[in-house]
């Protein structure tokens, strides 16, 4: 008997020994003993919440990592890069990140990036931003003054077949190329017939992607010039995502800033109707692929570099992954929208929220539904919030009206407890004086393209 009670005792010891193992490697790994619940209003029904960052991701990969907050995005044209910007608006402002943001709406576009284009900012101040992310073309060295040596650099790409058909559409009153086009096949056919490289807004009618990134769109094709440029990219940019593959794009880019799903999520912003788009024929596309061949060049690559860090990712677990993602998307829209379809912005009375409507298509929003609860509705609002009417909430937020008299000395706005004056904005044309190299479709050196992006 005394035998038998010592072996129990010993048997007892040794599993509560293993339930305390195991309970200390549950708290070590952030395994949640139980599935949380949403939490519901007054009336029962379910209020839309998360915590952003401080909630557990969902990839295996993410659970120890620390998320990355100084992120530059190189918001590229007509690439569905609009919802990208919402996703990090949410973000920076949820988390009380600091913007580098533009005096206006775009920094000095088309003109290079430079660090006097940001509001609030001085050379003597050396303020450094947490996100960098409204449209400009890229200028490195500037980028650099403003953002932190540890910034997670990324854009996104389109195949630039349907990137020119969307351009035509969009620019068609902007560009003069395609001012000259009856309409997108006459242009198509023969584009030298009315495009000229120094004529305004003309970026929008070749190359785009290559314009945007801060190489000469108008340059002479070469294999050796191309793959320098494309090994610039690759040196600065970690991540490129494809509008092709969005919700693929999305995970990748969660994982690569040990970000949480709900920190990624989004809904379409700034897309036009279906009958706007223009079929092309197969001949129009190879034309359109020679015309773009920069472009073409620079999205080949990058989709080949795409699926190679998906089959790093894992394709299995990429599925799961996008599976979740769209799950999430689609509870969102249920308990978000009306009607969970895209509207045309006449329906859209709330005008925080109604898309600026620009070129040939109609550019459509999502209506909320009426009766949804003060924090689900905040949620929801910003979901939808489109990309010029976010901007100037994160302007007022970062730069609060100040009331002074007539008799005072000039504005000054705070950002970051530096207080510095508000620049004088003259479009960038002495900059440019400075840079003869940087003019859109200056024949300078290939090798003076390349250095731009370093």
């Amino acid at each position: 008997m005394r035998l038998w009670a010592c072996c129990r005792l010993h048997v007892l010891w040794a599993a509560l020994a293993v339930c305390l193992a195991v309970g200390f490697m549950i708290q070590i790994l952030g395994v949640p003993f139980q599935k949380s619940l949403p939490p519901r209003n007054e009336q029962g029904g379910r209020l839309l919440s998360w915590s952003a960052l401080d909630r557990v991701a969902h990839s295996a990969g993410t659970a120890m990592c620390q998320p990355k907050l100084h992120v530059v995005f190189l918001k590229t044209h007509k690439t569905g890069s609009s919802t990208i910007l919402n996703i990090l608006h949410r973000l920076g402002d949820r988390r009380n990140l600091t913007f580098a943001l533009p005096i206006k709406y775009q920094f000095s576009y088309p003109n290079p990036f430079f660090s006097r284009r940001v509001k609030g900012y001085s050379p003597a101040s050396k303020q450094k931003y947490d996100i960098l992310c409204h449209h400009m073309r890229f200028y490195l060295p500037e980028v650099k003054k403003v953002m932190p040596d540890d910034s997670f650099y990324f854009s996104i790409l389109r195949n630039p077949v349907t990137l020119a058909e969307s351009s035509f559409t969009y620019y068609k009153s902007v560009s003069s190329a395609f001012k000259k086009a009856p309409n997108l096949d006459a242009f198509i056919d023969d584009p030298l017939r009315y495009y000229v490289p120094t004529e305004k807004s003309n970026h929008y009618a070749r190359n785009l992607l290559w314009f945007d990134f801060g190489f000469n769109h108008n340059t002479r094709f070469s294999p050796g010039y191309v793959s320098g440029v494309v090994a610039a990219v690759e040196r600065v940019f970690q991540l490129i995502l494809l509008t092709e593959h969005f919700d693929e794009s999305l995970v990748l880019l969660k994982e690569a800033l040990c970000w949480g799903l709900d920190d990624v999520v989004a809904f379409k912003l700034n897309f036009r109707s279906e009958e706007s788009v223009h079929t092309l024929s197969a001949p129009a596309v190879a034309k359109l692929k020679a015309w773009n061949s920069l472009d073409w060049y620079l999205y080949d690559h990058f989709n080949r570099t795409f699926w190679q860090k998906v089959y790093q990712f894992g394709q299995a677990r990429m599925a799961q992954e996008v599976q979740l993602l769209r799950e999430r998307r689609e509870q969102l829209m249920a308990d978000c929208l009306q009607g969970g379809k895209p509207v045309e912005a006449s329906r859209i009375r709330d005008e925080s929220i109604k898309p600026l409507q620009f070129g040939q298509a109609k550019i459509l929003g999502w209506e909320l539904k009426p009766d949804l609860p003060p924090g689900s509705r905040d949620i929801c609002t910003r979901m939808v919030t489109p990309e010029l009417q976010y901007k100037d909430l994160l302007d007022a937020k970062q730069f609060p009206p100040v009331n002074i008299s007539s008799t005072s000395k000039p504005e000054r706005k705070t950002l970051a407890n530096n207080s510095v004056p508000l620049s004088q904005d003259d479009g960038g044309w002495r900059d440019m004086a400075k840079r003869p190299d940087l003019l859109p479709g200056n024949k300078d050196s290939q090798a003076k393209d390349i250095r731009v992006v370093r």
